[in-house]
């Protein structure tokens, strides 16, 4: 009886490992593959740079009364402590 038990434990033990095995396996080769594809593409862009368009968004309000800027002012010092 007991030695049954222990056969099917083991049994199951080695089927764990080659599971656990085959996973670390493809993640190993997962993580391979995406940092080999990552330099792929850095050398790419170093040969086919894209053009960065820079959009500058105007601000709402140019300028701001003195009074805003006075209870701005207060409000972070009272914030602050």
């Amino acid at each position: 009886m007991i030695g049954h038990f222990l056969a099917l434990l083991e049994e199951g033990m080695v089927l764990m490992g080659i599971g656990m095995g085959f996973v670390f396996a493809f993640l190993a080769i997962l993580v391979l593959t995406m940092g080999g594809m990552s330099w792929v593409v850095k050398q790419l862009n170093k040969i086919f740079p894209e053009e960065v368009k820079i959009v500058e968004k105007p601000g709402k309000r140019a300028n701001v009364s003195v009074d805003e800027a006075v209870a701005v002012a207060i409000a972070v010092a009272k914030l602050r402590g």
